[in-house]
C-alpha cells in the first residue's frame, strides 16, 4: 500500500513537471486599430507587435461586446446567454455574480496541478466572498473587483457614489495608493514569476485596467513623461490614451522578459486578448480606435466584437503567420486545457471548441459559426455562420452604428522599435523572431481596408435584420439581406435556435447595502454583512 502511494505521488509529480506554463494577458477596451500589428503606426506597441510577429495574430477572432459577458465567456467556455450574463455589466452595488454552479478555467487548471494567480480586474461578482477569485480557483489575487478604477487612487465612481476598490486577497491594499496601476500589475506579475517553483506548471492571468477610462474628473491617466513623449499627437485625449497604451505595451515586454529570465518561456503559452471592442472619442470618455471597423464597445458591429488578439508559444509549429481560422473567446478554456494536456473530451455543456491543433499546426478551422450575443433587454442579436453575419437590432438607438477613427496610419511604421523591444529580445533568445521583411508582410496582410468597387447598401438593424458577407466586407458597408434572402433566412433560423437555449439575464437592482458610503468608502462583499454597514476585515 505504501509503495503504491509513492508510485502515485511520483507519477503526479512527473505529470506536473511536463505540463507547460500559461500566461493570459487581458486588455480592457482595446480597439482593433489600437495595435501596430493591425496597421496603426502613430502609437508604437513594439512588445505586442513582437509577440504577434513571432506568434500567431488572430485575424478572425471574436469577443463579447462588453466586459462582464466577455470575462464570463472566457472563464466558463460558454456563451453569455448560457450563464445568464448576456446583458450589460456587474455594477459595484449589484448583488449578483457569475453563477457558482459554473466551473471556471483556474479550477480546471488546478486539477492538473497548476499554481493559479490573478493580477488585476475580476468583474465577475463580489457581493459575497464565495464569488471572489480566491474561492473560484485562484491561489492569489491582487487587483480590483468592480468594472473600472482610477489609475492612481484606485477608486471607482459609479451610480452617484464612489469608493476604494483595490485588494490583496480579501484585504484592502491601501499601501498601493498613488502608484500607477499598470506598474502595480506588472511588478506583481513579475513577483509571481520570480517566486514560482518551476517544477510546477504556472497559470498567470494579468487582467489590465488599460485602456479602460477611469473616473469622470480625469478619465484617461498616464505618467506625465509618458504622455509628453507623444507630443506628435495633436488631440490631447488621444495623446493621453497613447500614454495609457504605451504603459500596457511596456508591461507586456517586462512580463515576457521575466518569463525568459526564469527559464519559463521556452515551455509557455502566452495569450493576449482584449475583452471587447474599442471605445472611440466621445464614448465613455475615452479615445480608442476600431478603424476601419464599424461600431464600438457594447454594439454587435465588428468594432464591438472583433478582437485584437494573438497566441504565442515556442510549441506552435506554424509560427509567424496569421491565424485565419474563426475563433471566439469561449474557445480559450478548451484550447488551454488541450495545451495543458487535460481531457477536453470530458468537458460537458460548453460552447467553446478546442482550437489548439488549428493554432499550432495551422490546421482546419475548428468552428464555422459563432454567436455574438442575444440581448433581449437591448433588443439586439447577431450571429456569424461561415462567411455570413446577420445583425438584428441595435444599442443606443443607433447612435454608435457608424465608423470611427482615427486611422493612425499617417506616420511611417518604425519596425526597428519592434525588434529592439524586450519581448523581441526574449523571443529572439529562443530563435523565434522572423525576418523583418516577413513580419512587415504579415502586418500588411492583417491591415484591413474598406475599399469597394460597389456602392454601399444601407442597413437599419432596428427596422429589419442586416446581412453582410463578413469575409469580403469586414467593414459592414453592404447590407445584402434583400439580395440574399436564403442566407438571411438560414441565419435567422440559427438565431431562433440559439434563443431557445438562452437563460434569462441574471441582472439585479442595486442593493443599498452595497453603497461604499456605508463601508468607509470601500466597495466590499456587502452580502456577507448586516444591513447597516460597518468596518471591513
Amino acid at each position: 500500500m505504501w509503495r503504491a502511494a509513492v508510485v502515485v505521488m511520483v507519477v503526479e509529480v512527473a505529470v506536473a513537471v511536463t505540463r507547460p506554463h500559461i500566461v493570459l494577458i487581458v486588455a480592457d477596451d482595446l480597439g482593433w486599430n489600437d495595435v501596430g500589428f493591425h496597421g496603426m503606426s502613430h502609437i508604437p506597441t513594439p512588445n505586442l507587435d513582437a509577440l504577434a510577429a513571432s506568434g500567431r495574430p488572430l485575424q478572425r477572432y471574436y469577443v463579447a461586446p462588453v466586459c462582464t459577458p466577455s470575462r464570463a465567456a472566457l472563464m466558463t467556455g460558454k456563451y453569455p446567454i448560457h450563464t445568464g450574463m448576456q446583458h450589460s455589466v456587474i455594477y459595484g452595488m449589484e448583488p449578483r455574480g457569475l453563477p457558482l454552479s459554473e466551473k471556471i478555467l483556474p479550477q480546471y487548471l488546478k486539477e492538473l496541478g497548476y499554481k493559479t494567480h490573478l493580477v488585476g480586474k475580476w468583474h465577475l461578482g463580489h457581493f459575497k466572498r464565495e464569488y471572489l477569485p480566491l474561492n473560484r480557483g485562484f491561489d492569489s489575487h491582487l487587483g480590483f473587483w468592480t468594472g473600472k478604477i482610477d489609475m492612481y487612487d484606485h477608486t471607482n465612481m459609479e451610480h452617484d457614489t464612489w469608493g476604494h476598490d483595490f485588494r490583496r486577497g480579501f484585504s484592502n491594499a491601501y499601501d498601493l495608493f498613488g502608484r500607477y496601476v499598470t506598474d502595480v500589475y506588472t511588478d506583481e506579475a513579475i513577483k509571481v514569476i520570480e517566486a514560482h517553483n518551476a517544477s510546477c506548471p504556472l497559470f498567470l492571468m494579468v487582467a489590465h485596467s488599460a485602456v479602460h477610462s477611469g473616473n469622470p474628473n480625469q478619465p484617461i491617466r498616464a505618467p506625465d513623461d509618458t504622455v509628453d513623449s507623444f507630443r506628435n499627437i495633436s488631440d490631447p485625449r488621444r495623446q493621453r490614451f497613447a500614454g495609457v497604451l504605451a504603459k500596457l505595451d511596456e508591461s507586456v515586454g517586462r512580463v515576457t522578459a521575466a518569463l525568459q529570465r526564469r527559464g519559463l518561456l521556452r515551455r509557455a503559452l502566452v495569450v493576449f486578448t482584449t475583452d471587447n471592442g474599442g471605445v472611440p472619442q466621445g464614448f465613455n470618455d475615452n479615445a480608442g480606435s476600431n478603424y476601419p471597423l464599424r461600431g464600438t464597445k457594447n454594439t454587435l458591429w465588428e468594432g464591438g466584437v472583433r478582437g485584437a488578439a494573438f497566441v504565442w508559444s515556442p510549441l506552435i509549429e506554424s509560427r509567424s503567420r496569421l491565424a485565419m481560422q474563426k475563433m471566439h473567446i469561449v474557445d480559450w478554456l478548451p484550447t488551454m486545457l488541450s495545451f495543458a494536456g487535460g481531457n477536453v473530451s470530458a468537458l460537458a455543456d460548453i460552447d467553446g471548441v478546442d482550437q489548439w491543433a488549428a493554432l499550432a499546426q495551422d490546421g482546419p478551422a475548428a468552428r464555422h459559426s459563432l454567436l455574438h450575443n442575444i440581448d433581449d433587454d437591448y433588443g439586439n442579436a447577431a450571429i456569424t455562420v461561415d462567411d455570413w453575419k446577420l445583425l438584428n437590432g441595435t444599442t443606443y438607438n443607433g447612435t454608435w452604428d457608424g465608423w470611427y477613427g482615427p486611422a493612425g496610419r499617417e506616420r511611417p511604421y518604425n519596425v526597428s522599435l519592434v525588434y529592439d523591444s524586450e519581448a523581441a529580445r526574449a523571443a529572439a533568445a529562443l530563435g523565434l523572431m522572423p525576418a523583418q521583411e516577413h513580419y512587415l508582410e504579415m502586418r500588411d496582410a492583417a491591415t484591413l481596408t474598406c475599399k469597394s468597387d460597389l456602392p454601399p447598401i444601407k442597413c437599419q438593424p432596428s427596422s429589419a435584420p442586416c446581412l453582410f458577407n463578413i469575409k469580403e466586407d469586414p467593414c459592414e458597408l453592404r447590407n445584402l439581406a434583400d439580395e440574399q434572402p436564403a442566407a438571411a433566412g438560414r441565419l435567422l433560423a440559427a438565431l431562433r435556435r440559439a434563443r431557445a437555449s438562452a437563460l434569462a439575464p441574471n441582472n439585479a437592482a442595486d442593493d443599498p447595502r452595497g453603497d461604499p458610503r456605508l463601508w468607509g468608502r470601500v466597495y466590499t462583499n456587502f452580502g456577507d454583512y448586516g444591513s447597516s454597514g460597518g468596518s471591513i476585515k
